[in-house]
C-alpha cells in the first residue's frame, strides 16, 4: 500500500515538476519573441527595378537595400545600352507590360517615350507632394507628365554636346581662335571648312550616330531646331520642309561629299561612335554627358576627362545653337503589387545624395535643383556651369503618344537616304506618307 503511494507521488511529482518547466519555457519564449531576441528575420518585399544598371546604379540599390534591410530589397534587372538599343529596349519593356506581370515594379524609360508608357504606369500625384516636385530642374520635370497626371520622375537628364580630341586640335597652328569659335558654337560651314582644312590622314574628323534609330533623330531634330522649325504641325507630320531638306543634306554630305564622317556612322549607335572615336583618334564627336565616366566603365581606367573637352554643337548660318535634352525617367507600373515600397525607392533615387552620387560615380547630370545651387558642388565641379549654358539652349523632342512610332519610320529613311539608298526628297516623302497614311510600318 505504501509502496503504491509513493509510486502515485512520484508520478504526481513529476508530472507537476514537467507542467512547471513546461509553463516556465512558454512564458520565457513569449517574454524573449516579445522582446524581438528570439523574431525571425522578416521577409522583405521586393522590388524589381529594369534599367541599365551601371557601376554607379548598382552602388545606389546596395545603399537603398542597406538602409531598408529586411524591409524592402529591389532586385535589379539589367538592360544594358551596350546589349539593348533604346528602341529595342522599349519594345521589350512593352512586351511585358503587355502581359500584366507583377514583376517589374519600376522601370526606366527615354523621356521621350512617357506618353507611350503612361497607360501601363500608375499616377505618382499622391504619392510626391509638390515640395518634392520643386527639388527637381524644371526641364526634367515637365517630362514627366502626361496629361496634368505626374506619371514619372527622372533618373538623370542629358545632353547633345560636342566632344573635342583636345590632344588632337592642340597639334594646329591656330588652336586658340580655333578653340574660341567653338566655345561659341561654331556655325557648320566653318566646321565643314575646318575639317577640309586638316590633314587627319585616316582620322575621322567629326563622328555622329548614324544608324536607324533614335540617335539619329536627336541630331536630326537638332538640325532642324536650329532652323526654328519642327516636324509636327500641331498634330500631323510635316517634313517635306526646305528645313528638314537643308537638315537631311548635311548629314548625307558629311559622310558622302565631304567625307568627314566615316562610312562606319552608318551603323553605329552611341556606343560604337563612342569607340570609334577613341581607338581611331577622331577629333570630334557628337555624344552625350559623360564620355569620361563611359571611358573608365569601357575601356580602361584612366582619366580622360582633359582629353576630351567639350563645346556646344555647331548650328547653321543666321540659326541658333540647339541641344537635344535627354534623359531617362522612372516609372510605376500599374501592376506592381508593392507599389508604397517602390515609390520609397523611387524617391531615394531624386535624394540629392543619390543625384550626387549618380554625377560624381557615374557621369549622370543631377535633376535635383539643389545641387546646382550647392556652391561647395559647383566649386569641385566647375562644368556645371557649362551644362547649366546648354540648358538655356536645350530643346525637347515631340511629346506626343505618337512620337515613339513616327520616329521609328523617319530614323529609318534618313539612314536610308544618308546610305545613298534613296534620295534626300524621296526619304522625306516617303516618311512623311507611310506616316500620315497610318500604314503598318515594317523596316
Amino acid at each position: 500500500m505504501i509502496e503504491k503511494f509513493k509510486n502515485q507521488f512520484r508520478t504526481f511529482y513529476f508530472s507537476v515538476v514537467a507542467i512547471t518547466l513546461l509553463a516556465v519555457t512558454v512564458i520565457a519564449f513569449m517574454l524573449f519573441w516579445g522582446n524581438g531576441l528570439f523574431q525571425p528575420n522578416p521577409t522583405a518585399q521586393k522590388i524589381y527595378f529594369a534599367d541599365n544598371i551601371s557601376p554607379t546604379h548598382q552602388i545606389l540599390i546596395d545603399k537603398f537595400n542597406k538602409v531598408h534591410t529586411g524591409k524592402i530589397e529591389v532586385v535589379p534587372i539589367d538592360l544594358p545600352f551596350e546589349k539593348f538599343s533604346t528602341n529595342e529596349r522599349k519594345e521589350l519593356l512593352i512586351r511585358y507590360l503587355r502581359s500584366k506581370s507583377d514583376r517589374i515594379d519600376v522601370f526606366s524609360v527615354d523621356q521621350i517615350w512617357v506618353p507611350r508608357f503612361a497607360k501601363w504606369t500608375e499616377p505618382l500625384n499622391r504619392y510626391i507632394n509638390q515640395l518634392q516636385r520643386e527639388q527637381i530642374i524644371e526641364p526634367a520635370l515637365k517630362t514627366c507628365y502626361y496629361k496634368n497626371n505626374l506619371v514619372a520622375l527622372p533618373s538623370y537628364f542629358d545632353l547633345g554636346m560636342l566632344y573635342i580630341n583636345t590632344e588632337m586640335l592642340l597639334k594646329q597652328p591656330n588652336y586658340n581662335s580655333i578653340k574660341k569659335e567653338l566655345d561659341n558654337s561654331i556655325t557648320w560651314d566653318r566646321f565643314i571648312e575646318l575639317g577640309q582644312g586638316l590633314n587627319l590622314g585616316k582620322k575621322p574628323f567629326y563622328l555622329f550616330p548614324a544608324d536607324d534609330y533614335e540617335g539619329l533623330m536627336c541630331s536630326f531634330i537638332e538640325l532642324l531646331e536650329s532652323q526654328n522649325s519642327k516636324i509636327f504641325d500641331s498634330d500631323t507630320i510635316r517634313i517635306q520642309t526646305p528645313a528638314a531638306e537643308k537638315a537631311l543634306r548635311l548629314l548625307v554630305d558629311l559622310v558622302n561629299k565631304y567625307r568627314l564622317s566615316p562610312k562606319s556612322v552608318l551603323d553605329s549607335r552611341e556606343s560604337e561612335c563612342y569607340r570609334t572615336y577613341i581607338y581611331d583618334d577622331g577629333i570630334f564627336l557628337r555624344g552625350w554627358s559623360g564620355l569620361d565616366v563611359w571611358y573608365k566603365n569601357n575601356i580602361g581606367p584612366q582619366d580622360v576627362s582633359q582629353k576630351y573637352s567639350i563645346v556646344p554643337l555647331p548650328h547653321f548660318k543666321n540659326g541658333k545653337p540647339v541641344s537635344i535634352i535627354g534623359g531617362w525617367n522612372m516609372m510605376l507600373s500599374k501592376y506592381s503589387t508593392n507599389k508604397n515600397e517602390a515609390v520609397e525607392f523611387i524617391k531615394f533615387m531624386i535624394s540629392e545624395e543619390a543625384q550626387k552620387l549618380l554625377f560624381e560615380k557615374g557621369g549622370y547630370l543631377p535633376v535635383n535643383k539643389n545641387l546646382y545651387e550647392n556652391k561647395s558642388f559647383l566649386a569641385t565641379y566647375p562644368e556645371i556651369a557649362f551644362y547649366e549654358r546648354i540648358i538655356s539652349t536645350g530643346v525637347s523632342r515631340p511629346f506626343l503618344d505618337k512620337y515613339t512610332r513616327c520616329s521609328d519610320v523617319i530614323a529609318h529613311y534618313l539612314n536610308l537616304a544618308i546610305k545613298k539608298e534613296i534620295g534626300i526628297k524621296e526619304a522625306l516623302a516617303t516618311a512623311e506618307k507611310v506616316i500620315n497614311s497610318g500604314e503598318f510600318f515594317i523596316k
